[in-house]
């Protein structure tokens, strides 16, 4: 079995991806950036390439689910891309991604079609900055997103899920999600792109 790191694993799709690699029987090192003496997680900061550096050593990829509502996001996650592509020479990384960066099934970006909801629009350019500096180095890279957004009224395992474009209309459970990652992790079949999770 394999060693994975899963950083921002106090978050609802860290702590998911935490779970479906312990089942299956993968070591895992669950990182947060504050761990407030809770069992069983280690704290690092995902802005800080020598702790990550630090922490990644030994292990066979990371898995990424960042966010800090603190911070600025056009700030956070340049400096949290920058500091990954820093801390894993020649390591695996999946990225937690958004659905707003995915393209449609006519190529534009979510967030660029008609009617697409535009409040959070400078959270979903970071997010894309964060993309771009992946793209402009060589890491080994994939990000993930749920395809339109994650169900929060039913997060029950359905066991499968489809990769595909950004859709509008759908929604798939944080348990589902955690499936699509840890079978990237498992048979790294994706390499420097961006996809949907149904």
């Amino acid at each position: 079995m394999g060693k994975i790191l899963v950083i921002g694993a106090r978050g609802r799709a860290g702590r998911a991806a935490v779970d479906e690699a312990r089942s299956r029987g993968h070591e895992v090192t669950a990182v947060a950036r504050t761990t407030d003496g809770a069992p069983g997680l280690v704290a690092g900061d995902v802005t800080d390439a020598g702790r990550i550096a630090e922490l990644a050593a030994g292990h066979d990829a990371v898995i990424a689910a960042v966010y800090d509502g603190g911070a600025d996001p056009s700030d956070f996650f340049p400096r949290a891309a920058h500091a990954l592509v820093r801390g894993l020479p020649g390591g695996r990384l999946i990225w937690v991604g958004l659905a707003s960066n995915l393209p449609g099934a006519d190529g534009t970006p979510l967030m660029d079609s008609p009617g697409y909801p535009q409040e959070y629009r400078s959270f979903f350019l970071a997010h894309q900055a964060a993309l771009d500096i992946f793209a402009a180095s060589s890491l080994d890279w994939v990000s993930l997103a749920p395809a339109g957004d994650f169900n929060h009224a039913d997060p029950s395992r359905t066991g499968s899920y489809r990769l595909g474009p950004g859709d509008v209309t759908a929604l798939t459970s944080y348990a589902d999600f955690a499936i699509a990652l840890l079978d990237e992790y498992d048979r790294a079949a994706h390499h420097r792109q961006t996809l949907g999770v149904v």
